[in-house]
């Protein structure tokens, strides 16, 4: 098979095709041919080395295929089903074997390639706006890099919990976008002062939650943006990891809480994964949910994938075809 082999921590030019042997499946696993593989700022972190993987080895962790071979012990998947998953690494390739319990069924109505654009980056606004902070109606949330993948489908889960939207994005042309996912206000958080622009719109009083997924640059007016015991969360790190900082500035600014989550930690139950992969593949199935597939690539071009997604201009899911 064909597959994405990372020998050495770097830039995208690190990401190089490999011929490798077909995997077989451990007793536990499917074995998938992958139709589309989802690229994440996860996966980006990996290859460069911020977050430490073991190398040589594959990347990419979410995709979605047909299953072509059964381990000794799968009794809950058959040859022929078409399923998803959100954390298998080495998912950059042509097969790949997933764990049949981290596996979800794609329903009928929901093509492969929304499967796969749905599963990391869905179930992480799933459980932002779910579970990290349970929203409610008449609450105020200000969303970073709105138009990016996760940012896009966070707005519209928040605007379905009845919570109002200030997004925060990069162009006015991602603005325009965001505005229709249902944005009450968007703010050119590179232009602007984002928390006093935040201050202005909410009379004084600041917002109940920000959600952050861009970190060193932003971190500070997130802390600045929230009421008193407002909710900081820090999802991600696009322009780098915040600086060690010492907690007093949490009392500074209003008892305020903060919290760094993952996926891996709202997915760690089979009946959680497959509650929130349902929930999103209802929303598609029903058009309520606006998914946009900004590219797709051949496995061969991951390195320009990675490129353009490290540049900021893209907005919504970005695949790779194997």
């Amino acid at each position: 098979m064909d597959a994405i082999q990372l020998e050495t921590h770097g830039g995208p030019e690190v990401l190089q095709i490999a011929r490798l042997a077909d995997p077989e499946p451990r007793p536990d696993e499917v074995l998938v041919r992958v139709a589309a593989a989802g690229v994440n700022f996860i996966d980006t972190y990996q290859r460069s080395g911020l977050y430490d993987i073991d190398v040589p080895g594959g990347l990419g962790l979410e995709g979605a295929g047909e299953v072509v071979a059964l381990g000794a012990a799968v009794t809950n998947r058959q040859v022929g089903d078409l399923v998803a998953w959100a954390d298998t690494r080495g998912s950059y390739a042509e097969l790949v074997c997933v764990p049949a319990g981290r596996s979800v069924r794609v329903p009928t109505g929901v093509e492969p390639e929304q499967a796969a654009a749905l599963m990391l980056q869905g179930m992480t606004a799933h459980y932002l706006t779910h579970s990290t902070r349970s929203l409610r109606a008449g609450e105020t949330v200000l969303a970073f890099a709105a138009a990016g993948g996760v940012g896009r489908l966070l707005v519209q889960l928040a605007v379905r919990r009845g919570a109002r939207v200030i997004a925060a994005t990069s162009t006015p042309e991602k603005a325009s976008e965001v505005r229709a996912l249902g944005a009450e206000e968007v703010l050119l958080y590179r232009e602007v002062d984002v928390a006093q622009a935040v201050r202005e719109l909410t009379g004084g009083e600041g917002v109940d939650v920000v959600y952050d997924s861009v970190g060193k640059t932003t971190f500070e007016s997130s802390l600045r943006s929230l009421k008193p015991r407002g909710l900081l969360v820090l999802y991600g790190a696009s322009s780098g990891p915040v600086p060690p900082v010492d907690l007093q500035v949490l009392n500074r600014h209003g008892s305020l809480f903060a919290t760094r989550p993952s996926l891996t930690h709202y997915v760690a139950t089979t009946e959680e994964l497959e509650w929130r992969a349902s929930s999103l593949f209802d929303l598609v199935r029903t058009d309520a949910l606006d998914l946009q597939i900004h590219d797709r690539y051949p496995l061969a071009e991951a390195a320009r994938a990675h490129t353009d997604l490290e540049s900021g201009t893209t907005t919504g899911k970005l695949l790779l075809l194997p």
